[in-house]
């Protein structure tokens, strides 16, 4: 276990939660991502934006690993990524830890949540 990374993680989750006032899982923070790269704020969202929106979240911070690049915004401002890796075959384990470390560097690199 890469106890550096799980202290991160638990620091990013925690601030998360105390910024939220609840706990929060992966998918709700990567639809939190896609609605700060939506740059549109917070508001209510139908069911078919919010699987967008995290389908935006995850290919940001897939992008930093080089999987995904942003490829432009559409005419109703939404990014759109396309794909320039192929993910390799992974568990769902693997996925989840992927997913984890994806979504710890983007707080950390937006300056979201740092190291205390």
């Amino acid at each position: 276990m890469d106890y550096d990374f799980e202290q991160r993680r638990r620091t990013t989750v925690e601030r998360l939660e105390a910024l939220f006032g609840e706990e929060i899982d992966l998918e709700a923070i990567l639809m939190l991502i896609g609605v700060q790269e939506l740059g549109r704020g917070v508001r209510r969202f139908k069911k078919d934006e919010k699987l967008d929106l995290m389908h935006v979240g995850i290919c940001r911070v897939l992008s930093t690993f080089g999987y995904y690049e942003f490829s432009e915004k559409d005419e109703e401002g939404w990014p759109h990524y396309k794909a320039v890796k192929k993910l390799p075959h992974l568990t769902d384990k693997e996925q989840k830890e992927l997913m984890w470390r994806a979504v710890v560097n983007y707080f950390e690199e937006e300056g979201i949540v740092t190291e205390s």
